[in-house]
């Protein structure tokens, strides 16, 4: 399996990190509102595709630009890198935070998107069915919450947290702090996903207790051509969890 290389861009004065493998149309990844669970499960489709994983400003080893406020400053980040990368038209992932991030990229840049894939994706305002208030639960209590069968995810956390381990947790909660204490919910993201019209993948896992697993009937709402697979006895890090939801991404990118 082709690994991951490390490579370094500036994007209007942010140093943006990124990691890339394989060859041939490009797949870009945008993580969630963490970075601890890593992104080694996207190498699986480096056979078929340049798959392209890139830190977001605040999040893991890029830069930061403490204007970045909202979504919008976030699209337009990657639309400045996607044209340092020379990527005219792109498939696109994106788990979580990502989900909400890459959504919005493809209702504002329909255009760009060849294909959409969202993993458990937040910004969805459903008052029967909330998400998790993350800000106001221990950070250690979240971790435990993401996964349904924990050894998943403990196998790629440290037994001894370093200071910077520490560090780097701390200035990701940070970033997303500053994200949501400003713009906690936008009303006006759901209004045009009306322009979200590619080939669209909504995955889940039914036992997410981050976002709640009936956001799906919304989403469907919103983007009615969407292909929305729910697999049992994952939460919210399906991909992690599931192995053949990997597959059935790489099936539907291809």
């Amino acid at each position: 399996m082709t690994k991951f290389v490390r490579e370094e861009y500036t994007v209007d004065g942010v140093k943006t990190v990124l990691h890339a493998a394989g060859s041939g149309e490009p797949v870009v990844v945008f993580h969630g509102a963490g970075t601890v669970d890593g992104f080694d499960f996207a190498e699986e489709w480096a056979d078929r595709f340049r798959v392209i994983v890139p830190y977001h400003p605040g999040f893991g080893q890029s830069g930061d630009d403490p204007t970045f406020t909202d979504m919008h400053d976030y699209v337009m980040h990657y639309l400045g890198l996607f044209d340092l990368l020379a990527i005219d038209r792109v498939r696109l992932v994106g788990v979580s935070l990502g989900g909400w991030l890459a959504a919005q990229f493809a209702s504002e840049h329909n255009d760009r998107v060849k294909k959409l894939v969202l993993i458990a994706p937040a910004g969805m305002i459903d008052p029967l069915h909330p998400p998790l208030d993350i800000l106001s639960v221990p950070g250690e209590q979240v971790v435990g919450m993401l996964v349904s069968n924990f050894e998943v995810l403990k196998r790629k956390l440290p037994e001894k947290p370093s200071i910077d381990f520490i560090a780097d947790r701390y200035r990701e909660a940070t970033t997303l702090a500053r994200l949501w204490w400003e713009h906690p919910f936008d009303p006006k993201f759901v209004r045009h996903l009306k322009r979200v019209t590619m080939p669209t993948m909504i995955l889940w896992g039914n036992e997410d207790k981050i976002v709640p697993v009936q956001q799906t009937a919304l989403w469907q709402q919103h983007i009615p051509q969407a292909d929305i697979r729910v697999f049992e006895g994952a939460g919210h890090l399906v991909h992690l969890e599931k192995q053949e939801s990997v597959a059935a991404i790489g099936d539907f990118l291809a």
